[in-house]
């Protein structure tokens, strides 16, 4: 028997944001019972926290309702959120090393916990890399746009996000995507982003079938690399803390802060994401 919680993730209000499966304590499981819970939760991760083995204070498994993750932002988000909530040993003094297939992924807590909540975490992903997508036209053909606002790349830090800019929020939001043509991208996350007049604050809608994700409320892992691929090409300085506000249309609004700091020389330095998550149940897996 293995308990469980639930949390929504990147919001600070109970049913809304992302919702988050977490096993704090899952040793014992197995991968194939590990991945047949998470298709039970059919959420769109489950994670499972085991002892850590390489320096951090935990170590995390990330599966989605079809394979498993090296790394995601929602779920490790969720996931350090809830453990600082819940009192877990493993943090200690307001910060948080997880251990996470792309390395060890550190977070800080500040501000009060209270009812299951932990206001404000930070957590400073992998730095990804990126280059032009190769199939950026076939890409724009699934999403049913003719164009991109900025150039079509690709980003990695665990999971793969693609990237294409629309040109107001309205457009976003009348997106029909050709879920069947998106699928044939493997290992991919289609993001498609918009600009809301503030120049800070952007709004989101991140598709995924090949992660089986077939639209995602909060994506923490591809808002570090929104705020870097905006400021790479100058709609944003390097540097500021971006908003991203994601999950509208599915009445689901999350929010996410993010921010990228770089050297002198332009390497990436840190990326930085924020928010705040809200435990909403607990329970009991009879396995």
């Amino acid at each position: 028997m293995y308990g469980y919680v639930i949390a929504d993730v990147f919001t600070d209000t109970a049913l809304e944001g992302n919702p988050l499966a977490v096993v704090p304590d899952a040793t014992g499981l197995t991968t194939g019972r590990m991945q047949r819970i998470a298709r039970e939760m059919n959420l769109s991760e489950t994670t499972f926290v085991f002892p850590p083995t390489a320096g951090g204070d935990v170590r995390v498994r990330i599966f989605t309702p079809i394979g498993e993750l090296p790394f995601a932002g929602h779920p490790t988000f969720g996931t350090a959120a809830v453990l600082a909530a819940t009192g877990h040993p493993g943090v200690r003094d307001g910060e948080l090393r997880m251990e996470t297939g792309m390395g060890v992924v550190p977070f800080r807590f500040t501000g009060e916990s209270g009812e299951g909540r932990v206001r404000t975490a930070r957590m400073f992903q992998p730095i990804p890399v990126w280059e032009p997508y190769d199939r950026a036209a076939e890409l724009l053909d699934a999403l049913g746009v003719s164009s991109s606002t900025l150039p079509v790349e690709v980003y990695r830090n665990g999971p793969r996000h693609a990237f294409v800019g629309l040109a107001d929020v309205a457009a976003l939001t009348a997106l029909r995507v050709d879920l069947r043509a998106l699928a044939d991208h493997d290992d991919l996350a289609a993001n498609c982003f918009a600009p809301t007049g503030d120049p800070l604050v952007w709004r989101a809608r991140m598709f995924s079938p090949a992660y089986g994700v077939t639209e995602d409320a909060g994506t923490g892992s591809a808002a570090g690399p929104l705020a870097l691929h905006l400021g790479r090409h100058g709609r944003v300085p390097l540097g500021a803390t971006i908003t991203v506000r994601q999950g509208v249309e599915m009445g689901r609004p999350s929010t996410i802060r993010a921010c990228v700091s770089v050297l002198d020389d332009g390497v990436v330095e840190r990326v930085e994401v924020a928010g705040s998550a809200v435990v909403v149940a607990n329970g009991r897996l009879f396995v």
